[in-house]
């Protein structure tokens, strides 16, 4: 008789007998970045050759449609269902990346193609986030295969659009609402604190991207005919961007920071230390919030981040006073802030400030702050289901430090989510030389593997609870 264990080393033999490089070997072979309107071909096919195969391995039933936003990729949900009664579980993922950036990466890759050296395995899309839906799709099928069910009924929903912000998914879950709910979503995205700490967390800061000009005349002119005689926008940007956020980095304007720290969030986050590994930044304890460790100011505050700054032409400066600047400006913030005031707030403090000059314009893409309860019973369920695979118990996070379109899971078809990131934050995502590393990916397909087995074997009881909270 099969067993929880059984399922377990089944998992994880795929990435000792290479059978996990060869999925994901075709599956980033797609390039299927949404970021680049002439491949939007690639994100149906990719929907098709790599997503369809895998959820008709799972017995499911499939459908693949339209984006009402022009911007947007295609939508892929599924489904099998088991059983009236047992709880249903739904897996997120998005089949879409960033641009490959092709001739940026080291020692000649090609971000298209799997390339393994070492504990990594480079390719655009392994980490973010590709090989992650891949390691749950295939514990799944793991668990299917050595139990002959899940124990569970299973939805999946993968999008193409979540790296140009989830473009029409909120719209799109809004219409497709009675074949999305589930129980909990259990999905992953994103890194854990440190390479060798399996992490969870349940929800993700909000990201709102705002832009800040001066536009103070037609042309630049000459520095020593008019210098002294007329304003500069690029210094008068940068004194106002500092009465927004201090020298480190600290938020001055109280409307853009968050609710104060309770002490369970704290608690929670008091050992979460984050390391990238040996490729990332090292952290600089002196930056940010006063008051709070880094792990407080990166899971627990708000930051306001200058992304970029413009005025003349820096590729070719000259000696003239320019005639405008502009900067775009991000706040990260965390579940309770108030972000429909973002903007607002800004524009009344630069008035009072006596910047009054600054246009303030908010950008298209912006996510919400979400946080599941940390007292949420699926979120023990699956903590003790990872602790026991795992020896110990995982890191658990209120929320990421970066953002994820969650709010739809949370707000829109209010369900618990829980994520179980596949990754670390030194995989270079987003940038040349993405890779995942193949002892987290094969921790993960156990870890998920025994989680699924987990929920599948306690249905019963698990249902019974769900119906008593009703």
């Amino acid at each position: 008789m099969s067993t929880r264990l059984d399922a377990i080393a089944q998992a994880q033999a795929l990435v000792d007998d290479g059978a996990f490089e060869d999925v994901i070997g075709t599956w980033v072979a797609i390039p299927s970045t949404s970021q680049e309107p002439e491949k939007r071909d690639e994100l149906e096919r990719y929907l098709h050759e790599a997503i369809v195969p895998a959820v008709e391995a799972l017995g499911c039933h499939w459908e693949v449609h339209e984006n009402s936003d022009p911007v947007g990729g295609p939508f892929l949900i599924a489904e099998r269902h088991e059983a009236e009664g047992l709880p249903t579980i739904l897996l997120y993922g998005h089949g879409d990346t960033v641009q490959g950036q092709d001739d940026r990466w080291d020692d000649g890759r090609d971000p298209w193609t799997t390339d393994p050296d070492g504990d990594r395995l480079y390719g655009r899309g392994t980490a973010d986030n590709k090989g992650q839906h891949c390691i749950n799709l295939l514990a799944l099928l793991t668990v299917l295969e050595t139990r002959g069910s899940l124990g569970f009924n299973l939805r999946v929903l993968i999008e193409m659009s979540e790296e140009v912000g989830s473009r029409g998914l909120r719209e799109f879950a809004t219409e497709q609402k009675d074949k999305l709910g589930a129980d909990v979503l259990i999905a992953s995205d994103g890194p854990r604190l440190k390479p060798d700490r399996p992490t969870i967390f349940l929800g993700s800061r909000g990201v709102a991207t705002y832009k800040l000009s001066i536009n103070a005349r037609e042309g630049a002119h000459h520095s020593g005919n008019w210098g002294g005689l007329i304003s500069n926008p690029g210094t008068q940007l940068m004194h106002a961007i500092g009465t927004i956020v201090d020298r480190r980095g600290a938020i001055l304007v109280d409307a853009l920071k968050p609710p104060p720290l309770t002490n369970a969030v704290r608690n929670a986050i008091a050992d979460c230390e984050v390391d990238g590994g040996p490729d990332a930044p090292a952290v600089e304890p002196d930056w940010g919030e006063p008051g709070l460790t880094p792990w407080e100011r990166v899971f627990g505050w708000n930051t306001f981040e200058v992304l970029s700054f413009e005025t003349g032409n820096p590729a070719n400066p000259v000696n003239a006073v320019p005639a405008n600047a502009t900067a775009y400006c991000q706040i990260r913030f965390i579940a309770g802030s108030d972000q429909d005031g973002f903007e607002q707030a800004i524009r009344d403090h630069l008035e009072t400030e006596g910047f009054g000059m600054v246009e303030v314009e908010a950008s298209r893409m912006a996510m919400a702050a979400t946080r599941t309860d940390l007292d949420e019973p699926w979120v023990e369920r699956v903590v003790v289901s990872l602790a026991e695979t795992l020896g110990e118990r995982p890191a658990v996070l209120p929320n990421l430090g970066g953002s994820l379109p969650n709010d739809v899971f949370t707000d829109l078809l209010g369900m618990p989510t829980i994520w179980v990131p596949h990754s670390y934050a030194g995989c270079s995502q987003h940038a040349p030389n993405e890779h995942l590393l193949l002892p987290i990916a094969r921790e993960g397909l156990g870890m998920m593997a025994g989680l699924y087995w987990d929920i599948g074997a306690n249905a019963a009881a698990v249902s019974k609870v769900t119906e008593a909270e009703d």
